[in-house]
């Protein structure tokens, strides 16, 4: 199944909309990490570890529901 993923975070007046494929997400945390590491963008990385660490709940509520 090819479900498509979204998180979202507002930081002040900007906000960012990632979207990304189930199994993808190795994909999307490098994606955070070049967003935090270039200092042009208001996105850090605290920004990058909150969404990994929504990332990882949803994971693990996906987890929850396919084991018994």
């Amino acid at each position: 199944m090819d479900f498509v993923r979204q998180l979202s975070l507002v930081k002040g007046e900007e906000r960012y909309v990632f979207r990304y494929q189930a199994g993808r997400e190795a994909d999307i945390i490098s994606v955070f990490a070049e967003m935090a590491a270039d200092v042009e963008r208001d996105f850090d990385w605290f920004d990058a570890a909150v969404l990994s660490y929504q990332m990882g709940r949803r994971l693990e509520m996906d987890l929850e529901e396919v084991l018994p």
